[in-house]
């Protein structure tokens, strides 16, 4: 079964037991998949990994509009905003510890042959199809410009 397919599976359920925080959750993520896939010329079926990358987007969405309702002083919206997160992450894949998304920099710092802060579009290149969906791009573009500072 795809993640698609789960996803749906589990709306399902969660619209049984009339949870309506999962519920509309999930509906909001199949409908960005949803309009993901209708987007363009011709209308196509979104593989595991761009299902993965539209949760990975939602869920930063999620992140950020958390940040701002908290900012902002309005708790409510705010832990509203980080329940639907915990949600859509739960369907993502294991995120990477700090021991291995920095394994995996070395690694592409050494095949890239990177020397300075200059190389960082190289080392991302090669490190961007490998953590996909499984780390944040914000943290592992800081933590390749303090490797490459070095």
């Amino acid at each position: 079964m795809g993640l698609k397919e789960k996803l749906q599976s589990d709306l399902t359920e969660a619209i049984r037991s009339r949870n309506e925080l999962v519920s509309g959750t999930i509906r909001m993520v199949l409908t960005a998949i949803t309009n993901e896939e209708v987007a363009g010329k011709e209308a196509k079926t979104l593989s595991e990994d761009e299902v993965i990358a539209v949760l990975s987007r939602e869920a930063k969405k999620r992140r950020e509009a958390a940040e701002a309702f908290a900012d902002a002083g309005r708790a409510d919206k705010a832990e509203t905003e980080k329940a639907e997160g915990e949600v859509i992450v739960a369907y993502l894949p294991a995120q990477l510890s700090d021991d291995e998304l920095n394994a995996l920099i070395a690694d592409a710092i050494a095949k890239s042959g990177a020397a300075g802060p200059q190389d960082m579009g190289k080392v991302m290149g090669i490190l961007k199809p490998q953590i996909a969906g499984k780390a944040d791009g914000g943290k592992v573009s800081a933590a390749v410009k303090a490797a490459l500072a070095k």
